[in-house]
């Protein structure tokens, strides 16, 4: 059984409207507010949500928002309400990633037309999918292709391999492809006019990149380079863009997929603008210990210059900050590895 979220503050309507999807055959839940909702969704993931756009606490933009930046929620189909005089907002929540709008009042065929639409052209895709594997990126594809009614889409998924160091694209370089890392790890750099390297992302294995200069049209705003023996797979532009502009449903879904970097490297770029030196380090080795897979105690293998990029400092000084976590018990550290010891103990600590 399909279970919705609804989310209206009006309580006929929200009463109204559940007895309708009840009657069909879902499972409802039902929140008062956008700041209940999302709770409720955290707390048991919905296959569809519909929800109101004026709200008081939390408005339905600030629910869509909330969706699209949190891993747990992203993907889900959403379903706007909206009153036949806010109908100019309408772009805004599309814009946002909205799936449809139903206009206020609807009747009982609108509602359930709309609900079943969208479930129907979502229901070949998983809310996750095991990107790890080979089985799993192509079980993807193929689920997309099929709701896109796609005849082709990168049925050439040969698997290249790359070198440790070598450069896959150069910042300047027309996009010509996405690409997922198989295994291995790359790096994506961004080089000062004085010659510094800033890594602005690293991507394991299960990971896509290379895909900002394509949603944006432009050209790479950064270089690739592979840190360890990698496999990669090539997914053409063509295909991809094929992809986002004939079937929006998607389309939303793989940027939503993809565009969770985003987010990172605003914190980032905040984090170098405002945060000390040590509390920098400790964030960036928060984020490699708590990488999908590691279950909160992986071995950190990145050379000091990389690390140090990535934090944006001098080595000297990385070398500096992570000898006074070791002399902290809060690290081990090697010549080429490093494990976070109390991780809770770092997070909590204000440098």
């Amino acid at each position: 059984m399909k279970t919705i979220l609804l989310i209206e503050d009006n309580d006929l309507i929200r009463e109204n409207t559940a007895e309708i999807l009840e009657l069909a055959g879902y499972n409802v839940l039902t929140a008062e507010n956008g700041k209940v909702g999302v709770e409720k969704a955290l707390a048991s993931r919905p296959d569809l949500v519909i929800c109101d756009i004026m709200m008081p606490v939390l408005d339905g933009y600030g629910v869509l928002n909330i969706f699209n930046q949190n891993p747990q929620l992203a993907g889900i189909p959403f379903i706007f309400l909206t009153a036949k005089t806010e109908r100019s907002d309408m772009r805004k929540g599309m814009e946002l990633g909205a799936d449809d709008y139903l206009t206020k009042p609807f009747d009982e065929a609108e509602l359930l037309s709309a609900v079943t639409g969208r479930l129907n052209r979502f229901k070949h895709l998983k809310p996750e999918y095991d990107l790890q594997s080979e089985s799993g990126l192509n079980e993807f594809l193929d689920d997309a292709r099929a709701v896109g009614n796609l005849e082709s889409l990168s049925t050439d998924r040969k698997v290249h391999a790359v070198r440790k160091k070598q450069e896959i694209y150069s910042e300047g370089d027309e996009p010509t492809r996405l690409y997922f890392v198989k295994s291995g790890r790359v790096k994506t750099v961004k080089t000062t006019a004085g010659g510094k390297e800033l890594i602005t992302g690293i991507y394991n294995a299960g990971e896509f990149f290379g895909y900002m200069a394509l949603l944006e049209q432009t050209k790479h705003g950064d270089s690739a380079v592979a840190v360890d023996d990698s496999e990669l797979v090539y997914i053409p532009k063509d295909d991809f863009t094929q992809l986002l502009l004939r079937n929006p449903e998607v389309g939303q879904l793989f940027i939503r997929l993809l565009a969770g970097r985003v987010n990172e490297r605003e914190q980032q770029l905040l984090g170098m603008a405002y945060n000390s030196i040590r509390r920098r380090v400790a964030d960036v080795l928060l984020r490699m210990n708590e990488q999908p897979g590691s279950d909160g105690a992986a071995v950190i293998q990145l050379s000091r210059d990389d690390m140090a990029a990535v934090v944006g400092t001098a080595p000297e000084s990385l070398i500096r900050t992570l000898s006074e976590f070791k002399h902290d018990g809060l690290i081990e550290l090697t010549n080429k590895t490093i494990r976070v010891l109390q991780p809770d103990k770092l997070r909590r600590s204000n440098w």
